[in-house]
């Protein structure tokens, strides 16, 4: 699937200490090995509405990754799917009387648009489950080689029970996977299951809904899959683990993240990601923004509303990734006044010693992105500047909000 363009990337030098990321499983801090090229692999959107600040929000943690140890000199090799068949999509698609192809290919486009405003890096790899079914077909196969599949009413499902630490290593007790793992598209209570977590692998073709030919049959297959199939084969080929860094947002815990790991791990018998990192929740008038609930603040709506993208970049980046918090006029009007003092201070002839500044932001960002400690720096970079401090470069450290936080100025 087609990307969005590439962006210049500035050189900075500098030391760059190793970046140490909260693992969400393993509920401490790792650090990133750079033994072997890093792979990332962000789990997309599902195109049935425009990107949210929620999504993006998601998107610009895993750009300021991703431009750290791109920065530090790393070799990245940064995956992106797109959930580009499922039920969200055929449902849109169904109640406004569109053709779901037509609707997820303009809602598509407008997520690379949206992506481009706000300076996001283009992964290596961009790819759609449609265009991986083959994968599918062939990680599939090795679960049915290995009798750990069986069907109901045709769907094809794989037993959790007889997958190693599948349930011993659940990240909540089971009442409550159960209760997330319905809140989140799964099936606990359908009739015929050997255990309610096993996860459906392929849906057998409904009436009126697209289907794919396969050796198991005419239908689709289970989101989970999907991402282990596009992992394993887009990874470069770490012999410990699949991926070095699973990122994306809190809500794919359980069991999105959970689940495609089980299927990663025992298709090749190798931990599927060493890092699993995950954002915190967007929320409006203290909720939490979903489609759902029909809160939503499109990230293509701000721009339409002449909103600069730098600006919505800072107001995402001003609380720590990791928080769940609450999008306002109010924090955006605070990114906005943070916006304006910056490009005063870079505008002058004589600025406050830079390198110095260069060093601090590397550091706090090695720290789990702590982009409040970035901030802090920036605003005492520019009282500094105000106050009449000189010896710094303008240009230099423009670059380096550029390549570190992807914010032009």
């Amino acid at each position: 699937m087609r990307s969005w363009p590439d962006l210049y990337l500035p050189p900075i030098t500098a030391n760059y200490p190793q970046l140490n990321l909260f693992s969400t499983y393993a509920a401490k801090l790792v650090g990133v090995n750079q033994e072997f090229p890093i792979d990332i692999y962000v789990c997309g959107i599902t195109p049935y509405d425009s990107t949210h600040c929620g999504h993006a929000a998601t998107y610009i943690t895993f750009d300021l990754i991703h431009r750290y140890l791109k920065s530090a000199g790393a070799t990245v090799n940064f995956i992106e799917n797109i959930t580009d068949i499922d039920d969200p999509l055929l449902e849109r698609a169904n109640r406004d009387g569109q053709d779901w192809h037509e609707l997820a290919e303009n809602q598509i486009d407008l997520f690379r648009s949206d992506m481009t405003a706000l300076h996001v890096l283009p992964p290596t790899s961009y790819i759609g489950a449609i265009e991986s079914m083959t994968e599918v077909f062939k990680q599939i196969a090795v679960f049915q080689a290995a009798n750990l599949t069986y069907e109901i009413a045709g769907d094809l499902y794989l037993s959790i029970a007889e997958c190693p630490g599948a349930l011993e290593d659940l990240p909540f007790s089971l009442e409550e996977s159960l209760r997330i793992f319905k809140e989140r598209g799964g099936d606990p209570d359908r009739i015929g299951k050997k255990h309610p977590l096993d996860t459906l692998l392929w849906l057998k073709g409904r009436p009126n809904e697209p289907a794919w030919e396969s050796p198991f049959g005419a239908g689709r297959p289970g989101w989970h899959i999907e991402c282990a199939a596009i992992a394993l084969k887009y990874a470069s080929g770490n012999p410990k683990f699949t991926l070095t860094i699973q990122g994306g947002g809190s809500d794919l815990i359980f069991p999105h993240h959970y689940m495609s790991g089980v299927q990663g791990r025992n298709l090749v018998n190798r931990e599927f990601a060493e890092i699993y990192t995950h954002t915190g929740m967007i929320g409006l008038a203290g909720e939490k923004m979903s489609k759902s609930k029909g809160n939503l603040v499109f990230v293509s709506k701000l721009l339409a509303e002449g909103v600069d993208p730098v600006v919505i970049r800072v107001n995402l980046m001003q609380d720590r990734y990791r928080n769940d918090r609450m999008w306002s006029g109010a924090g955006l009007a605070q990114a906005e006044e943070k916006v304006l003092r910056i490009r005063s201070a870079l505008s002058r002839e004589e600025v406050a010693p830079t390198k110095p500044l260069i060093n601090e932001i590397i550091s706090a960002l090695s720290s789990d992105l702590d982009t409040p400690k970035v901030f802090e720096l920036v605003d005492r970079w520019c009282f500094d500047t105000e106050a009449g401090q000189t010896g710094g470069s303008s240009g230099e450290i423009a670059r380096a909000f550029d390549a570190l936080l992807g914010l032009t100025f």
